[in-house]
């Protein structure tokens, strides 16, 4: 394992202007806290509330508090300094919680990787960000996570520690033992609060869909991310009697702060975390914690009203709100999540990168079931504009662009990308193609980004290809989004063989299993084809081959 250190340094954050940040803070929405000091004041004010469940584990407040300041301390003892990056991969359990509160006391910075990611993204991650640390879980049945962290740290000369769950890996920080209390809570409260992250700095890195390979690092300050979480739990009217269930990958920004697990937190309310979204297990989950607000992707919402209608045995009477996002709900399905579950949807659209727009729990159900509501912010600036950039009429479908005070500047250490993201007057360039209603509420048609839409989970077409290319035989290739109707978008992969050549999709899945890719990006079709069809400037017709696959698929 290296040993060499390397500082990261801010340089690569492009900052909100001057002129921004003075009337953010008048607004009273950026608030000068570090996001940790809101946790610290909840504890103080409700030390035995329950504030966690995950399975067995039950932490209160105050128990949740002393851990992390426990961990933050351990962390500090590792070496780890403010400003140091460790890339989080610990998926839904409660340590998940501990170890990012930790950071966020200690000013060091989580770089949020997913359960699925593989070795060739957690290298990107770690590469990128030059991480000194590496968190992981145990080895599962399909994966071993310790030893794909070990091989990382020895080929990067940054890494210098692995915290593993489990305790298996040698040499190995235990994860148990990091997330044990601190053995003077009050003593190590004290001495965080006195070294406070500034509210303008960096608290995490979120991650990019990404059209272009890689994912992106999303840099999100205290101020920012605070005021993310805060506003989103007040528009969904969290409270202390909040029970909010944790169902997508915690690293997600949609359950981690839209409102989610950081805005129940901040409104004194209770996240139980689950472990699987299938619904035998989740909907006992609700009825047993009386849960009264969760957040999924809408293939997971069909899948449970499918299992809902065949049990109705459970008492999902607690159950109040139901936010459905990541990916367009059809609006058929949006019209029977009410009866189904007894419920009011909340329709959620957004970005890691910033903006987000929820309908409101009071609109009626036109804007609910027909529309991806509107910006949570008064200060959401939007904009719907033609392929020149000028704004079209109320109703017309264009692209989206907007700034406002919790939508970063730019990507972290990308100007090539931010070039195209960001205009010169900070405006980020979505990709999606939404229609505004009179009434100000959106509603997606789609994306202009090559980019497929997995349940929520974005996968770059541009990389799908890059790995077809390396097959023998494979002449052109081409990724397209499928339809379908539970994830929404599957990858299907259109190629031209080189003559007499024989290319199974099974060739192209094994080359990217074995370089280490996510296996939610492996794709799931193959359509073999004597030319592809190309647009009138000779690139290829991607229209022209997502229409295809949808008259094939009937």
């Amino acid at each position: 394992m290296a040993g060499r250190r390397i500082q990261p340094s801010l340089t690569g954050v492009v900052p909100w202007p001057p002129e921004a940040v003075d009337h953010y803070v008048a607004k009273g929405y950026w608030q000068g806290r570090s996001l940790g000091s809101y946790l610290v004041g909840r504890s103080a004010a409700t030390p035995h509330a329950i504030a966690v469940v995950s399975g067995d584990t039950r932490l209160t407040y105050q128990e949740l508090m002393a851990r992390a300041d426990g961990a933050a301390l351990r962390l500090r003892d590792l070496g780890l300094m403010p400003d140091d990056r460790i890339v989080l991969q610990l998926g839904n359990r409660w340590e998940f919680i501990v170890v990012l509160l930790a950071c966020l006391r200690a000013g060091v910075l989580p770089v949020m990787a997913l359960p699925a990611h593989r070795k060739l993204e957690v290298s990107h991650l770690v590469q990128h960000s030059a991480a000194r640390a590496i968190a992981v879980p145990e080895s599962t049945a399909d994966h071993d996570y310790p030893a794909m962290a070990r091989a990382i740290a020895d080929e990067t000369d940054t890494v210098e520690h692995i915290i593993s769950a489990g305790n298996t890996l040698p040499g190995s920080v235990d994860l148990a033992g990091l997330c044990q209390p601190a053995d003077d809570p009050e003593d190590a409260r004290r001495r965080l609060d006195a070294d406070a992250p500034d509210s303008r700095s960096v608290a995490l890195f979120l991650l990019s869909g990404g059209t272009t390979g890689m994912p992106k690092l999303i840099a999100r300050t205290h101020d920012d991310y605070a005021y993310n979480a805060r506003r989103s739990a007040e528009l969904c009217r969290l409270d202390a009697s909040t029970v909010y269930l944790a169902v997508l990958p915690l690293p997600h920004n949609f359950p981690l702060a839209c409102p989610g697990i950081l805005g129940t937190l901040l409104a004194g309310g209770r996240v139980v975390i689950a472990p699987t979204p299938r619904p035998e297990k989740v909907l006992g989950l609700i009825e047993r914690e009386r849960v009264t607000a969760t957040a999924v992707v809408p293939a997971i919402a069909q899948t449970w009203m499918a299992y809902r209608r065949t049990h109705p045995e459970h008492d999902l009477g607690s159950l109040q709100m139901l936010q459905v996002g990541g990916a367009r709900l059809a609006d058929h399905i949006a019209g029977q999540i009410s009866p189904t579950f007894g419920c009011q949807l909340q329709q959620a659209f957004g970005m890691a990168e910033g903006l987000l727009c929820f309908t409101r729990l009071d609109d009626n159900d036109d804007v609910i079931c027909h529309t991806q509501g509107r910006p949570i912010s008064p200060d959401d600036e939007v904009l719907v504009v033609d392929e020149r950039g000028r704004p079209v009429p109320p109703g017309e479908p264009g692209l989206l662009l907007t700034r406002g005070p919790y939508t970063p500047r730019g990507y972290y250490r990308a100007e090539r990308q931010n070039a195209e993201a960001f205009t010169a007057d900070g405006w980020y360039r979505t990709g999606d193609i939404v229609r505004q209603r009179p009434d100000g509420n959106l509603i997606v048609d789609g994306r202009d980004k090559d980019q497929i839409n997995r349940g929520g989970e974005k996968i770059s077409a541009e990389e799908v290809e890059n790995f077809a290319y390396q097959v023998d035989g494979v002449s052109m290739a081409a990724a397209v989004a499928m339809p379908d109707p539970r994830l929404g978008e599957r990858v299907c992969l259109y190629v031209v063989p080189h003559p007499a050549a024989t290319v199974c999709l099974d060739d192209i899945r094994s080359l990217m299993e074995n370089a280490g890719v996510a296996r939610f990006k492996l794709p799931e079709r193959l359509v073999l084809a004597d030319s592809l069809p190309r647009t009138n400037v000779g690139k290829i017709d991607k229209k022209a081959l997502r229409a295809d696959i949808e008259q094939r698929l009937g």
